[in-house]
């Protein structure tokens, strides 16, 4: 959770960890999350999307993010709803009405079809809702998206604690995983009291906590070779003391 929620490197977490007298090396911080990370966020999206699909005001922002990939421009599209979650990310080679297009049929699909549709100025948008059916839902402005501009700022401070990217693949995963965490954990602490945040903040502790005791069973179905399958959340669960060498999966 450290690495991914966190604009942490693996080092770090190796460090922070062996503060708290848990002995791991950076490798296995590494493989962990490449591990777990995909098992838990389709589980933490399967429990959102049925209650964001019934929000009768949903607004729909899109915006698409400069993302380099071993000197090689890419373009990774990304939809936020009007509270700040993350919905879908996508990751393709060209900015075009083809990717745009494929990037509403598969958010569509997901979420169903939103009432407004806010995006910037690229003619790609455009294009691809004409196609769709629903070009009287767009609105452009000149500050009507800064929410999705806003949320790009989480994935932008991790890039930059991972050295950016190397692999289009790799890309694909994190965002995929740093959007669920993300979600998960975003309480918009500006919109409640203080006894409400630190109420919901427990209780998205407590879910991802029940995720993680969900993964005592994970041997048996993915055969991960661990000491113990308790192992796996020692940075989190184990007292003080307990030593890890090289656990891998």
């Amino acid at each position: 959770m450290m690495y991914v929620r966190f604009p942490l490197s693996l080092q770090n977490v190796k460090d922070l960890q062996h503060e708290r007298g848990i002995d791991i090396s950076h490798e296995s911080v590494r493989f962990w999350w490449n591990c777990f990370g995909p098992l838990f966020a389709p589980e933490i999206r399967r429990n959102r999307v049925q209650n964001l699909r019934t929000y009768s005001n949903w607004q729909w922002y899109l915006d698409e993010v400069f993302v380099k990939i071993n000197g090689k421009m890419h373009y990774l599209w990304r939809a936020v709803d009007h509270e700040g979650e993350v919905l879908e990310s996508y990751v393709t080679k060209r900015r075009d009405r083809k990717a745009a297009l494929k990037f509403f049929r598969k958010s569509m699909k997901r979420y169903g079809r939103p009432h407004v549709i806010v995006t910037d100025l690229l003619r790609s948008y455009g294009a691809a809702m004409k196609v769709i059916g629903n070009a009287e839902r767009q609105e452009t402005g000149r500050w009507l998206n800064n929410r999705a501009e806003n949320s790009r700022l989480p994935f932008r401070r991790r890039e930059r604690a991972m050295l950016r990217f190397r692999r289009m693949r790799s890309l694909k995963k994190f965002v995929s995983v740093h959007a669920s965490v993300h979600n998960h954990f975003n309480q918009e602490r500006h919109l409640y009291s203080r006894a409400n945040f630190k109420l919901n903040r427990a209780v998205a502790l407590t879910e991802w906590r029940q995720l993680g005791a969900a993964s005592l069973s994970l041997r048996r179905l993915v055969g991960i070779s661990l000491t113990t399958p308790v192992e796996v959340f020692a940075c989190y669960h184990q007292p003080i003391g307990y030593s890890i060498h090289n656990v891998y999966c």
